[in-house]
């Protein structure tokens, strides 16, 4: 039998899970991070089936650049847990004939843990804790994540059934751009700072604030001004990745969670690729239009755990980006860094 202590761990999983709601990232990406704290594992990966392919959906520990693997299902040990539907362990990659051996290779994996999630009878997917050391996991082990996994199978079910339910997505969700509203975007900015406290790796904000949304309101009419601001809502949400939170946080300022972010770099990199989506032509109502939008982002741990003063940096970075771009007269700031302090 797993340990009191996992025990308990896995009960207080329960609650995080349950406080998590219908957010099926957010249950995907705590399920990972404390899947490596509970088996001390090296990475933990949670894969989805995606037609003949498994696809790498949530990513803690050394598996951190791996979000958005594809691996196909034949050939894998992960791909045999779902046909078997039963947890899996090998003990050392290079002598067991179920893996694929080229692929753990690639990664440094010797030795792993495979367990189906399973709901109703419904396969929702392969949670999968891997170790750079041969014969590192054992029966309790794999207990301790089956046990796991049945807490999380029901949450990500009902997640996928009932996530897009139509109140459940109005009371969290802005009507005209469909992204998250400020609410949900406050939710999952608290618990990706929570996560962080729990040595989940480093997350940044976003705060976006819409360029001249006024002139085309005035040139073109508050219907053209609906159609840009939805317009960027799509470029916002076209340039994240799946774990990240795309929100409208009322009028023409924006948000995004990123999360993970590895370093002050990738923020500065991220920032870059959002502007330059943004600031590609756009037709409004008929019109051609450039779309623009100042930018301010901040890093947590790095600079602050407070969620409230992470906004804050945030917000004052991208004021800060307005009077510049104010300043030069209508053009983008080249030089805009986005982690100095305010």
């Amino acid at each position: 039998m797993p340990s009191r202590e996992s025990l308990l761990d896995i009960i207080d999983i329960h609650n995080e899970v349950a406080q998590l709601g219908l957010d099926l990232q957010g249950v995907m990406a705590l399920v990972v991070q404390r899947t490596v704290e509970l088996v001390h594992a090296d990475a933990a990966v949670l894969e989805l089936v995606e037609g003949e392919d498994l696809v790498y959906r949530a990513v803690a520990g050394a598996a951190l650049k791996q979000l958005g693997t594809r691996v196909r299902r034949n050939g894998s040990l992960s791909g045999t847990c779902l046909e078997l539907n039963q947890t899996l362990i090998c003990a050392d990659a290079e002598a067991d004939p179920r893996v694929d051996l080229d692929a753990c290779r690639r990664v440094g994996v010797r030795s792993m843990v495979v367990v189906p999630l399973v709901h109703q009878g419904e396969t929702v997917g392969v949670l999968k804790a891997s170790s750079g050391r041969p014969d590192r996991f054992g029966p309790a082990d794999a207990r301790t994540l089956g046990l796991l996994c049945k807490v999380v199978a029901a949450a990500m079910y009902w997640a996928t059934r009932y996530g897009r339910d139509d109140l459940f997505h109005r009371a969290t969700h802005d009507e005209l751009t469909g992204l998250a509203n400020r609410a949900l975007f406050m939710d999952r900015l608290r618990h990706a700072v929570a996560q962080v406290e729990r040595h989940a790796p480093p997350v940044a904000v976003l705060l976006v604030d819409m360029d001249g949304l006024k002139r085309i309101n005035d040139g073109f009419g508050h219907a053209a001004g609906d159609t840009a601001l939805v317009e960027l809502a799509r470029r916002l949400k076209t340039a994240a990745r799946d774990t990240d939170t795309v929100a409208r946080l009322g009028g023409d300022e924006f948000g995004i969670v990123l999360a993970p972010i590895v370093s002050p770099e990738a923020l500065a990199g991220v920032i870059a690729r959002y502007e330059a989506l943004i600031e590609q032509p756009a037709v409004v109502d008929g019109h051609q239009l450039q779309l623009r939008a100042s930018i301010g982002g901040a890093l947590c741990p790095n600079e602050t755990g407070e969620v409230s003063r992470l906004v804050e940096l945030a917000d004052q970075r991208m004021y800060e980006a307005k009077r510049r771009r104010k300043a030069a007269d209508g053009f983008p700031a080249s030089s805009f860094d986005p982690i100095a302090l305010a």
